[in-house]
């Protein structure tokens, strides 16, 4: 166990430039806003073995419209291969943009919480714990939440309705101080 804290991302930052692969084979930029939105969210999830994550996926498909009307794009993104995602993708049902394939390098960077499987029943890699990101129009990260824990993540409801709420009152990126 290190005793010295890893670098987190901060709020307020550039979001890094991160691509990620998609079943199709397109490569996407993980924070670039794409549908006509010039907002993004990011929603790291830890992967197929995680039921936890197949009902939030799935909850995010009922208030993506909450987010599109905010002018907010989404992507989920997963260290799982792609046949992992394949596999997942039974258990899912979703219409927005889902990557496989986070590398460790890319999860670091994002200051995620990083997790070795309990088992091989679990699954086969090291997998990312939730994070979730929101990336605005000059591409700087306005809300960063990251969790060690399956269990602890945003409403996603609350999210969007607060995003609106940031948008239509010009509120300011929290916790820039330093």
């Amino acid at each position: 166990m290190q005793s010295n804290y890893e670098q987190k991302i901060q709020a307020g930052v550039k979001f890094p430039d991160i691509d990620v692969q998609l079943l199709n084979g397109n490569m996407k930029s993980l924070g670039t806003p794409e549908n006509g939105h010039d907002w993004k969210l990011v929603v790291v999830y830890r992967g197929k073995h995680c039921p936890i994550c197949t009902k939030y996926l799935n909850q995010l498909e009922m208030v993506k419209e909450s987010f599109a009307n905010t002018g907010v794009d989404l992507i989920a993104v997963s260290g799982d291969s792609k046949e992992q995602l394949e596999s997942h993708l039974e258990k899912l049902d979703i219409s927005f943009p889902i990557a496989y394939g986070l590398t460790v390098e890319q999860m670091n960077t994002l200051g995620l919480y990083i997790s070795d499987p309990r088992s091989e029943k679990e699954t086969d890699h090291p997998f990312a714990e939730p994070g979730v990101f929101v990336i605005n129009a000059k591409g700087e990260i306005q809300v960063v939440d990251i969790s060690n824990a399956p269990f602890a993540r945003p409403e996603l409801e609350a999210l969007a309705n607060g995003l609106a709420f940031v948008r239509n009152n010009d509120y300011p990126i929290r916790g820039t101080h330093h």
